[in-house]
């Protein structure tokens, strides 16, 4: 799971929060929820850090690959 940036079409959810707005497509945020995207800042950079249920499924997330 990554972020990008898009326009709303029909199968997409629109989520605003924070001031930000989230577009996710419905059938990915159905498989995925609860999505949690924080921003960190550490010794290793900085960057967003996405954790959903898929997460659990795998090694990987957020922008910074493996």
């Amino acid at each position: 799971m990554g972020l990008a940036l898009d326009e709303p079409n029909e199968s997409d959810e629109v989520i605003e929060t924070g001031g930000f707005t989230f577009i996710v497509e419905k059938s990915l945020l159905e498989q995925a929820k609860p999505i949690r995207i924080d921003y960190i800042t550490g010794s290793m950079g900085e960057g967003f850090i996405i954790t959903s249920a898929l997460s659990k499924k795998s090694d990987c997330g957020g922008c910074t690959s493996c």
